[in-house]
Order: C-alpha cells, then structure tokens, then sequence
C-alpha cells in the first residue's frame, strides 16, 4: 500500500508500473480467496484488546543487558571472558522483586504495568541467520515454507478487519527493506503471503517522512489527481502480470489501491504528520527513528489503526546486532528505547487506550558472550572472543544465544507488575521455569485479540493455522 501511495504520488508510467508490482505480486497471487475457518478445538475467544503494537528489537537484544540481569562484572584489563554475565548493574523498578538493567530508568518506572517474560525460547533453526529468525517470529512459521506465509500483522489485519476503514489495518515503521545482506529474506515477511495485498504492510522507513506518503502532491488539482487514480486502477486491472493470479488476489490488489485513495483524501492522514504534535510531547519521543515512530505508534492508535510494528531496523553489525562494542552499543540502544517505550505506555494509558492495547517488546534471540546457539546445541561461531578480555570491544554479549530470550508485554488485559519464568544465574542462564515458545507466545496474543490460536484459512485445498499446525497453547497465567 505505501508503494501505492508513493506511485499515485509521483505519477507512474505503464512499464514503471510492471516493474514495481511483478517481483511483489507474482509471489502471493496463487490460488483463490482464502477462507476463514474458526478454531475447531476452541470457540472464538473474548477479545481483551483491539490494538496490537510491536516494538521490534531487532538484531537480538541481549537479555543479560536489558531485561534479565545477571550478576554485574566491570570492565578490567586482563580479566577472564567466562566470568561477565552482565555488563550493567541491575536497578529497581516500580514492581515489587523485579529487577531490570541500569540504562533504562524510564521504563522501570513503569514496570508495575507491565508482564516480563524471562523464559521465552525460540526455535532452532541450525546455522543462524537473523533474517531466518525474525520469519519465524513475525509468521509462527520456519523457513522456508512452500507458500507466501503472511505477517502476523496481515493475520490480524484480515481476521478482524480494520478498526477505521480510512486507516491502514497492518502498519510497519522504521525498517528499510533496501539494505543489503540479508534483505531479500528480510523481505519475505513483510507481507501478507496468500492473504492478498489490501492485508500487506503499510512501510514507513522514517517516521519523520510518514506525512509526505499520504498526501497529494501540493500542485495537483483534484481533477488531475482523480484522473491518476483512474489509471493507476486500469494498470492494475490490466497488467500482463495478474493474469498469473486468481480473481480473489486481482480484486485484492484493486482494494489496496481503492484504501490508498482513501487515507490520501481522509481526515485520518493528519495521524502520520508528527509536526502537529506538541514541542514538548515530540521532544520525549524524538531519541531517533525509533522514538518517533513510537511516537506515530501513539497517534495511530489513536486513528484506529489495528497492527503497528515499531523496530530498532536489522542491519547487520550495527543496533542490537551487537558483535563487538556490545557493552556501549547497548547503552546507546537503550538510551534510543528507554524514554520513548515508557512514554507510550504512560500516554495510551493516559488517553484511556492501554487497556485495549497491547503492547509487545521482543527479539529475535538473546545474546551471551560465550555460548553460540544454545548449551547441547551450539552452531558454528560467528564470533572470535578471546577468553581474556584485554579490549573494551570484546566486553558484551556477542554471540546469538536462541535458549532464552526476555519479551514484555503492556495492557491489553495481561497481568500489571508480574514476572514470568526464570533463567539460571549462572552461565548458560538457560531456562529453569516456565518455557514459553513462540508458538504459545502467539496463541497467547491472538487469544487476547479475539482469535483463537487453531483459527485457519482453507489456501490451496488445505487449512493453514495462525499458529504452526494450530497446535498453540494459551498460557492463561499471563492475563489479569
């Protein structure tokens, strides 16, 4: 859809035109509409929330670092790597008995609303790749699979449908698809797969440009602008590229282009101007693109919008993805996240939305500086660290660790101040209490938006689950 906007924009010519839907359509247009079956095991669950915001770290935050702070070893020359669990010390929190990492004040002081798990798992998918991991967390599903598998943002989006028809139902802000490296794969989540296109994400690079995408160019008449959006419908409708696709996947694309006019000449597109916050309100959140766009979060919320994803971008070695440097680069990542992430909450909450709104802080893996993978099954290194430490870059957690990770969650009915499984205080800090995979993470999640985690879609003669094989299992102890 934002390609939509750009395009009605900018004005686009008919080879233009094919080159910028061919690589993208080709890949989903298979096979007739997909049809809603709800869970067989479960009835349709109540929905405690309306509104999914993700806030991705992307890249793997360490979890020693932020969320599970272990004990706290300074920086001396010649010291044993083996020794360093974590880099900070540990600070109290609005929360009785919870502890997280020094660098992140603000969001301590709002952890009394919040859930922290400790004891999240992800898969093992051998050789890591970040781009292989984050498929599995955003889809529920390991690469690769055999059809276009959709975000779990299209998911929502399609189920539910959209909270404002003038508002895009899945929106995704602050990763750059262009980046090099593993983008092509980086790529391949970010879609709605066999769903269609009008269920696909809205992409918002920069939030500071986020206005510029949902207005019309400033000197064009509405004549000229209408006639454009005529076109660009008969380009779509005719393309020697749809004839490849079903007719559900066709009319998908023709509602995708129909919304896309719709937020360009709505009320609703004010949301995506951040120049109309206030001065002091813009300068909490204005940390980087990361801040800002919790700050669009905010105000989309707000809008309607059903499905937002806020990330910290993947690039490989730089943000999360902390291979050397680990110690000051994740100073400087929480200083990106702390205020902006408690403001969120502290402004929805204040507006009479956290309630109804879930927010979710998760990874991809944690990291440890020691152990690649998980203890029994470690993979090839990546990294070279010296058993001692004679360097400040070698001091931090830099190798991918898949056997726990932290994720925390605000609102949307889960419990206020409540601390979930546990890891050991000793290297590997592997989990000893209450595991939760991301199969049952998800089915815990879409159960609170009212989708029961076997809900399926009949795609090609087959049903296919919101979690793998629908075999999710809700973990009840999470919710108030």
């Amino acid at each position: 859809m934002r390609r939509i906007l750009d395009d009605l924009n900018r004005g686009l010519g008919r080879r233009d035109f094919l080159r910028a839907t061919a690589g993208g359509a080709l890949a989903a247009l298979q096979g007739g509409e997909p049809r809603l079956l709800h869970g067989a095991s479960l009835a349709k669950p109540a929905a405690r929330a309306d509104t999914l915001i993700l806030l991705w770290m992307a890249g793997g935050m360490a979890q020693t670092e932020t969320f599970d702070p272990k004990t706290y070893t300074p920086f001396e020359s010649g010291m044993e790597a083996r020794r360093v669990l974590s880099t900070f010390p540990s600070i109290r929190t609005a929360a009785d008995d919870i502890h997280i990492s020094q660098g992140l004040e603000r969001i301590a002081k709002v952890m009394d609303r919040a859930t922290l798990i400790r004891s999240h798992r992800v898969g093992d998918l051998g050789f890591i790749l970040h781009s292989r991991h984050q498929f599995h967390w955003h889809t529920g599903y390991e690469p690769p699979q055999s059809l276009a598998v959709p975000h779990m943002g299209a998911f929502i989006a399609k189920t539910l449908g959209p909270r404002n028809p003038d508002v895009p139902a899945f929106i995704d802000i602050g990763q750059n698809l262009e980046i090099g490296g593993e983008s092509d794969a980086v790529k391949a989540f970010h879609t709605a797969g066999f769903l269609g296109s009008e269920y696909g994400p809205f992409l918002i690079a920069d939030p500071r440009d986020a206005a510029s995408a949902v207005r019309p160019p400033g000197h064009m008449t509405q004549e000229r602008f209408r006639r454009r959006y005529e076109n660009y419908k008969k380009l779509a409708q005719n393309s020697p590229v749809m004839k490849y696709g079903s007719d559900y996947q066709r009319e998908s694309l023709t509602r995708s282009i129909e919304n896309a006019h719709r937020l360009l000449t709505s009320p609703a597109a004010k949301a995506f101007d951040l120049s109309l916050e206030p001065e002091k309100s813009f300068a909490v959140y204005n940390t980087g693109r990361f801040g800002l766009g919790c700050l669009l979060a905010r105000r989309l919320t707000e809008a309607g919008a059903r499905f937002i994803e806020v990330t910290t971008e993947y690039i490989p070695f730089r943000y999360w993805d902390t291979h050397e440097n680990g110690h000051t680069r994740a100073a400087g990542m929480k200083q990106q996240i702390d205020g902006p992430v408690s403001q969120l909450v502290l402004d929805l909450e204040e507006r009479g939305l956290l309630d109804r709104t879930i927010i979710v802080l998760a990874s991809e893996f944690g990291r440890d500086m020691m152990t690649e993978g998980k203890p029994g099954k470690t993979v090839k290194e990546q990294v070279q660290q010296p058993d001692v430490l004679t360097d400040l870059k070698h001091y931090g957690m830099h190798r991918h660790f898949t056997e726990a990770s932290s994720v925390l969650l605000f609102g949307g009915g889960f419990k206020k101040g409540f601390l979930y499984g546990r890891t050991a205080d000793e290297r590997p800090c592997g989990i000893v209490e209450n595991p939760i995979t991301i199969q049952d993470l998800h089915a815990t999640i879409y159960n609170a938006m009212g989708i029961a985690p076997d809900t399926s879609y009949v795609v090609e003669k087959r049903p296919f689950y919101v979690t793998k094989d629908g075999k999710g299992k809700v973990v009840p102890a999470l919710y108030a």
